[in-house]
């Protein structure tokens, strides 16, 4: 079993940055890729980007890409997304994944308002 803890989302306006946390608990943090999907009301969850277990490889949705940066530290067992130049269509709840060899695992989710 893995726990995921995500925490920084917040009210932000147009062009402004948040930076986004995931605390991981449970199982060897080191040990498997992890991710950001997110959901803006009356839409489907979708995928914001990715990072391998090492963090040598990272994926992004082009709506995101050269705007956000995921990274992770396996010494303190967390992911980070750095979110920058952030528009009106970012708003939306922000969830953590874990993907252990094919079981998924989500945070709560953090909300993120970005206002125009």
């Amino acid at each position: 079993q893995v726990q995921l803890v995500e925490s920084g989302g917040g009210l932000v306006q147009a062009g402004g940055s948040l930076r986004l946390s995931c605390a991981a608990s449970g199982r060897t943090f080191s040990s498997y890729d992890m991710g950001w999907y997110r959901q803006a009301p009356g839409k489907e969850r979708e995928f914001v980007a990715a990072i391998s277990w090492s963090g040598g490889s990272t994926y992004y949705a082009g709506s995101v890409k050269g705007r956000f940066t995921i990274s992770r530290d396996n010494a303190k067992n967390t992911m980070y997304l750095q979110m920058n130049s952030l528009k009106p269509e970012d708003t939306a709840i922000y969830y953590c994944n874990a993907d252990i060899t094919g079981d998924e695992f989500w945070g709560q989710g953090t909300q993120v308002t970005v206002s125009s």
